[in-house]
């Protein structure tokens, strides 16, 4: 394991890295929001699915901020978690924050599958 800058780094990874905090951040908020909400929301397998997608991206950035040669692997399971997320947000209806939340984990599995595949 080698310890690499933002610099050393693909670009595309960069922004995956950042792809992938920024979809943990938003999940995390949007179970708050969820449970506040009630209802549909508050679903334990949306809120199960949120926490999951959470969890893999900060996995997932971690990886490759550590520069561990099974990143790709982990961010292919990233990719699959996160598109999986968005659906069941999307499934929320016409929702501000489930939009919201839907369009970053998507955004996020685009890179993630991207870095998979060049792993």
């Amino acid at each position: 394991m080698t310890h690499h800058s933002s610099a050393d780094r693909p670009q595309a990874m960069n922004e995956c890295i950042d792809n992938c905090t920024q979809c943990h951040a938003i999940c995390l908020e949007t179970i708050n929001y969820c449970l506040t909400k009630g209802g549909d929301h508050a679903a334990p397998e949306h809120i199960s699915l949120l926490a999951a997608c959470a969890d893999i991206c900060a996995t997932s950035a971690d990886a490759m901020l550590r520069g561990t040669s099974v990143h790709g692997v982990i961010c292919g399971a990233c990719a699959e978690i996160c598109r999986r997320c968005a659906d069941s947000c999307e499934s929320m209806g016409e929702d501000e924050q489930m939009k919201r939340c839907a369009e970053i984990c998507r955004r996020c599995a685009d890179s993630c599958e991207a870095m998979a595949s060049a792993a």
